[in-house]
Formats: structure tokens, C-alpha cells, sequence
């Protein structure tokens, strides 16, 4: 049940004799990563470490208990997890960084913490700047430049082995740095997932739960690319009937009958393990890595606390209200300028002069006073000439790429991400690049 650390099988270290594994390149296109055990090589299968079973037995328990057991049991993975080595903390906005603040605040551990921001964005390092003066700790924050994925893609593509999309890995423009000030990354990664709803009701049946599962998994724009590709490559079968039957071989082999408890089995054994796992090799990299939300411990927990307390972040919210409220009075970024104790205002109808304002000053920055807002990656690796002749360089320079894709399905994503709709075509071109970066680099 533990999600392990797995590493993705590195194919430099096998001998690839055989051709590239077209339509689970497709799904990877799609998805952003790779389905159950497929590489990009049919002669080579990842492997899977062996994971327990999930389950789902709720224990007959109230609110009040869920979350002291909640506390204690949280508390004693990160203390068995941390070393006597200095502890790194990324702070972000979120709830899963503040929830292990609140757990080493209160064990007595003072990390290094510290945040970042894309270069001419928000003030997105205020919350760990924040949380870190309420405990004393050391702080250091972080400009994430434009244009810096070009000095750092070729090592990014080898540490991943472009198993995701590692465009999005922003940390590779400050690691080195980052990792020089301690000794073990402390991270928070997938407590979102485990500490919240799927969403899905009780009364969906089998073919619409798979049909939501795939949804989630699908990017913006992803599906039409696998599909492009698909059709391209002259692949046999329809690719939708080829993505809709692999998942509900997966979703099937899952026996837990409440739903929601299901989704997140699924998405725990073939979304985490495969995608997750993959990116946290560019911390791992740099320094030893602790997760504590991929604990056993966390994990039984989660299997026997009913659907109810888990759904909506309460066990989270509550845990840092009740054993931190300094804490939680600095603003959730999701709500923000709410935090955990008036979330709930966010987006009621008494909020919407304040959002009417926001969103004027906006406009006025980005049309009067010309300056836009950076808020995803790709703004600051796509957008702009230098990017832009880094970028056509990878896609239509590279000879191994266009061995492998119609030079005119690269120009219709190039051109719809440049012309209609960039956040829609964003992930698509990621991906187009990341494939040019694997075909280069690794499969020369």
C-alpha cells in the first residue's frame, strides 16, 4: 500500500535492440506518463515494485478522534523519516507543506526552509516567508528565471529519463542551490489525493467510473496529440476504445467497493507510482528524499478513516487549526486572502466585490501597464523570442524527431499554442519537446 520510491528502469542500462512502443507513447503523450508497467521500448517493461493491496474499512470513529489519530500517527512518520542531517522544507501555499511545518514545529526540528516564484509573478513566497517568521526558522527564497529550462533541459532529460514531462519541474532552476543549504528533502507530495474526494457518487457504474478516471488522467490538448500520433504511426485500432479498455482492465483488478476509496486506489498504483515518483527524482537527485504521506502508516490510515472526514482537506485543516493556529490564520493560497479559519468565504457571493476588484486591477496591469502576470511554467520557457528560437530548435531541428513525427503534426501544435489557445496547447508542446529530448539524448 505504501507507494515505494521506484525508480523508472533507467534504458541506458538495457540493451534496447527493439523498436519504440508506439502506442504506449501515445498514452504518455496523453497523460503525461506512462501507463502500468510501459516504457518506451515493447522489449523493455518497467518493474513494477510489488505494492499492497488498498482497501477500505472504516473504523467507527468521530471527527474529534480521526484527527488526533491523525496527528499521531502523522508525527511519528516524520519523525522516524527525518535524519539528525539538516531538513530541507519547501514551503508553498498549500496544505500539504503546512501540514509538515506544523509536525516539525511541534517535534522541535528547525529546517531550512524555503520557497520560489517565477520571475515577474505573484508574491508566491509571502506563505513559507510567512510560516517560517511564526517558527523562527531559517528562510530563503527563490527567483525562477525565464528562459531557464534551456541551460538545464539536457540534465533534466537524464534524470527522468523524460518519463514526464519535466517541463514543469521548476526546482531544476535553483536545485543546486537550494540543496547545498542541508542534507534531506522533506516533501509533501500526494497528501492531496489522500486527503480529499474523488468526487465521484455511489451510484456510478463501472464504465462511467473509468470514463472519469481517464478524464482525470487526460491533459489539455493531450488527448488529441496520442491521437494525431496515433493515426500518424497507421496504429491498429481506434486509440479512445485502445485508452477507455486499459484502464478498465486496471480500474477492474481494484476490489474496494466504495467509490471514491477506489479512485484513489487507482490513482495511487498507476498515477503516483508513474508520474509523481518519476518527478521526485529532481529532488533525489540532489540529496536523499523523505515522504511521509507514502508511508504505510499514512496509507492504513487513510483505508480506515471514513470517506466523510477525508473529503475536502478537513483532517489537514483541522490538524493546523487545532496544533498550529498561527499557522493556519496565514492565507491558503487556494482561498486566498482567506485562511483555514474563513475559508469558506472564498467565492460565496459576499466575496464578489473583492473579486471584481482583483480581477480589474489585473486587466489594468496587464493592458495599461503592460505587465502580465506569470503564473505557469510555461510562460517562462515558451513565450518570448530567446525561448522561441530554443524551442523551434528542439522541434523542428532535431533529426532524430522528425524521424519519428510528421513534421507537420509538430507545426499544427506549434501553431495552435502560438495562435489559439496557449493553455490549452501548452501541455501538448511540452510534450513534443520532451519526446525530442528523449530521441536525442537517450535514443540517439
Amino acid at each position: 500500500m505504501q507507494q515505494p520510491l521506484h525508480i523508472p528502469i533507467d534504458v541506458k542500462q538495457k540493451e534496447v535492440t527493439g523498436s519504440l512502443d508506439r502506442k504506449a507513447i501515445c498514452v504518455w503523450m496523453a497523460m503525461g506518463f506512462m501507463l502500468n508497467n510501459d516504457t518506451f521500448y515493447e522489449n523493455v517493461k518497467w518493474d513494477r515494485p510489488e505494492i499492497e493491496p488498498w482497501y477500505y474499512k472504516p473504523e467507527k470513529i468521530s471527527f474529534n478522534n480521526a484527527v488526533e489519530a491523525y496527528a499521531k500517527v502523522f508525527e511519528e512518520v516524520v519523525a522516524s523519516q527525518v535524519s539528525s542531517e539538516k531538513v530541507l522544507l519547501a514551503l508553498s501555499g498549500g496544505l500539504d507543506s503546512r501540514t509538515l511545518a506544523v509536525a516539525l514545529y511541534r517535534l522541535g526540528i528547525k529546517p531550512q526552509a524555503y520557497s520560489y516564484k517565477f520571475q515577474n509573478s505573484f508574491d508566491e513566497t509571502q506563505y513559507g516567508r510567512k510560516i517560517s517568521e511564526i517558527a523562527n526558522w531559517d528562510f530563503n527564497e527563490y527567483i525562477i528565471p525565464e528562459g531557464y529550462l534551456w541551460d538545464v533541459i539536457e540534465t533534466a532529460g537524464e534524470i527522468n529519463q523524460c518519463y514526464s514531462e519535466f517541463t514543469h519541474a521548476r526546482q531544476m532552476a535553483v536545485m543546486e542551490q537550494v540543496a547545498n543549504k542541508g542534507g534531506l528533502f522533506l516533501l509533501g507530495h500526494w497528501g492531496d489525493v489522500l486527503f480529499d474526494s474523488m468526487h465521484v457518487t455511489e451510484t456510478t457504474t463501472e464504465k462511467e467510473l473509468a470514463s472519469i478516471i481517464l478524464k482525470k488522467m487526460l491533459k489539455k490538448g493531450g488527448f488529441e496529440l496520442g491521437n494525431d500520433m496515433w493515426k500518424s504511426w497507421n496504429l491498429e485500432g481506434d486509440f479512445k476504445d485502445y485508452l477507455e479498455t486499459r484502464v478498465a482492465e486496471l480500474l477492474s483488478e481494484i476490489k474496494i467497493d466504495n467509490v471514491n476509496a477506489r479512485v484513489r486506489a487507482f490513482k495511487s498504483m498507476y498515477w503516483a507510482i508513474r508520474w509523481t515518483n518519476v518527478n521526485l527524482r529532481f529532488f533525489s537527485y540532489y540529496k536523499p528524499i523523505a515522504e511521509p504521506y507514502y508511508d504505510n502508516r499514512i496509507c492504513n490510515f487513510v483505508c480506515q478513516t471514513p470517506e466523510e472526514f477525508l473529503k475536502d482537506r478537513k483532517i489537514q485543516i483541522e490538524y493546523i487549526k487545532r496544533y498550529c493556529p498561527a499557522m493556519a490564520k496565514v492565507p491558503w493560497q487556494s482561498t486566498h486572502p482567506y485562511n483555514l479559519f474563513n475559508h469558506e468565504k472564498y467565492l460565496t457571493l459576499a466575496d464578489m466585490p473583492r473579486r471584481l476588484v482583483s480581477k480589474a486591477q489585473n486587466i489594468f496591469k496587464e493592458k495599461v501597464l503592460n505587465k502580465k502576470i506569470v503564473t505557469r511554467n510555461w510562460e517562462i520557457q515558451f513565450v518570448g523570442e530567446q525561448n522561441d528560437t530554443h524551442l523551434r530548435s528542439w522541434l523542428f531541428e532535431n533529426k532524430a524527431m522528425l524521424e519519428y513525427v510528421p513534421e507537420e503534426v509538430i507545426r499544427k501544435y506549434y501553431d495552435a499554442f502560438r495562435n489559439i489557445d496557449a493553455v490549452h496547447y501548452s501541455h501538448p508542446l511540452s510534450m513534443l519537446l520532451t519526446f525530442s529530448v528523449h530521441l536525442k539524448k537517450v535514443h540517439p
